[in-house]
């Protein structure tokens, strides 16, 4: 936009010159023409095949071992539709696991990365860095501390990192008390310590365990909801009196992401978090997946816990990572830091979807993020009512079983056919995406069928032929008593 600055910078004058303007305007024009012919599942071109298992030879090679999909970009897509180097076009709902908010190549998100190629540099850090990172930051402030206490923020470049950054927080102002507190089924990361938390024995293989991890039970319907709280708050009873002063944290999954998209009620957190508050426990939200893809930005909001929240940790979706923190909770200097916080482009395109977000009519009750769920809920209903041989009960790690198929909040929707199980599920994605649908398991046993779809361009409509496909790569996969 152009510069309202009597006086401005050599930077802005390039940026806003009718010649620069004009180029980008002309990119973006291209790029629709583009992907006009993208408006629906394909296969391969002719010869296609064999351009992409070159491309994923050299991956093998590069990486020692060959990809779970036979996945490789071209480049183009259209909302949640995306065009491989074989020519295929697929429904992408996975979107990298919640980054791509808006899909593949949206005419307004390249723009956004166009405009940020004109920055002097790619990457900004803790001790340079330009303007883009500062309003960004700014933008997450302002919603965070709408419904919390919450009031600045640290930037950072991956999720992990986030959670890296909060647990330091927590644990200098616990003064280095020594344990966390997590949910079972939890996931924190791939860093050393964060796959300690993380309830995932296949993520600490070979790791020397020195993080002391105490594991709460996450809310279970089946027990009901009374006695699913009992549970938790005598469980965290038991632990705050066995270790006094000993914990720097409860980490609080509000809605568990690879743990299977396990949801619970605001009445299942209360009592947890004000337990904690009794006991001097620092309350951390980790929102890397859930932040932004519910009816409100911050999933605390959803639950209206905001006045609980000490340190939250957000990613996937806003390209950039943060941790947002209260007055109480900001560190000391050099507890934080880093070379990098993000790319010139992370927060220029981040910004934008955010923006776009807030902006356009995707929060609330009746929001556009609401009616992708209900949508999703709908099409899933009928799936299981016309195939109820894909759907015997799922049984649970308790012994019980549970009849609730799908599920899930907001863009976050699970299906879980074949009792759960895992082998299944795995050849079910894999038909899936031969047949021309993107997505990926979620769960530590029973499994499920994992959907991140695009929220800021998937429309309600898009499920029919998702749904169309799915049905197909159910039938391939079988019956669950095969």
């Amino acid at each position: 936009m152009p510069s309202s600055d009597p006086d401005p910078t050599l930077a802005a004058t390039f940026r806003n010159a009718p010649e620069t303007r004009s180029a980008i305007d002309a990119i973006v024009a291209g790029l629709e023409s583009a992907q006009a012919g993208i408006d629906g599942a394909r296969p391969p071109r002719p010869g296609g095949v064999e351009s992409l298992a070159g491309w994923l030879e050299r991956f093998k090679d590069s990486r020692g071992r060959p990809p779970l999909y036979p996945y490789v970009g071209s480049g183009l897509g259209r909302g949640p539709l995306v065009e491989l180097v074989d020519g295929s076009v697929k429904w992408d709902l996975i979107n990298g696991i919640g980054v791509h908010m808006f899909g593949h190549s949206d005419p307004g998100m390249v723009r956004a990365a166009l405009e940020s190629a004109l920055e002097d540099v790619v990457m900004e850090g803790n001790l340079q860095f330009n303007s883009g990172s500062i309003r960004f930051g700014e933008l997450l402030v302002q919603q965070a501390s709408r419904g919390s206490n919450l009031r600045h923020v640290f930037l950072t470049n991956s999720g992990a990192m986030a959670n890296e950054n909060a647990l330091k927080v927590c644990q200098q102002h616990a003064a280095g008390a020594p344990r966390v507190i997590a949910f079972e089924d939890c996931f924190m990361g791939r860093t050393t310590t964060m796959a300690q938390i993380g309830d995932s024995a296949g993520g600490r293989v070979g790791i020397p365990l020195n993080v002391q991890v105490d594991y709460m039970p996450f809310h279970d319907p089946t027990l009901g909801e009374a006695e699913s709280i009992d549970r938790a708050v005598r469980h965290l009873d038991q632990l705050v009196a066995r270790y006094p002063g000993q914990h720097s944290c409860f980490i609080f999954e509000l809605v568990q992401g690879e743990g299977g998209f396990r949801t619970a009620p605001r009445e299942f957190f209360v009592p947890l978090m004000e337990r904690c508050r009794e006991a001097g426990i620092p309350v951390w939200d980790d929102e890397v997946q859930t932040f932004g893809r519910n009816t409100e930005m911050f999933m605390y909001d959803v639950l209206d816990l905001g006045s609980y929240v000490d340190v939250v940790a957000i990613g996937k979706m806003s390209q950039a990572c943060a941790i947002l923190f209260t007055e109480e909770f900001a560190p000391k200097p050099g507890l934080l830091s880093g070379t990098f916080i993000g790319s010139a482009s992370a927060f220029h395109v981040g910004h934008a979807a955010l923006s776009r977000l807030r902006d356009g009519g995707h929060y609330g009750p009746d929001g556009r993020i609401a009616r992708l769920q209900e949508a999703f809920r709908e099409h899933a209903g009928r799936l299981v009512e016309a195939h109820p041989e894909w759907f015997p009960p799922v049984p649970l790690p308790s012994g019980r079983h549970d009849e609730e198929w799908f599920g899930g909040t907001g863009g976050m929707c699970r299906i879980t056919p074949f009792g759960g199980d895992r082998e299944r599920i795995m050849t079910c994605l894999k038909h899936l995406f031969d047949e021309g649908v993107i997505a990926f398991l979620c769960g530590h046993g029973p499994y499920h069928i994992r959907f991140l779809p695009p929220v800021g361009v998937m429309e309600p409509g898009h499920f029919g032929p998702v749904f169309e496909i799915l049905e197909r790569a159910m039938a391939l996969t079988g019956d669950a008593g095969d």
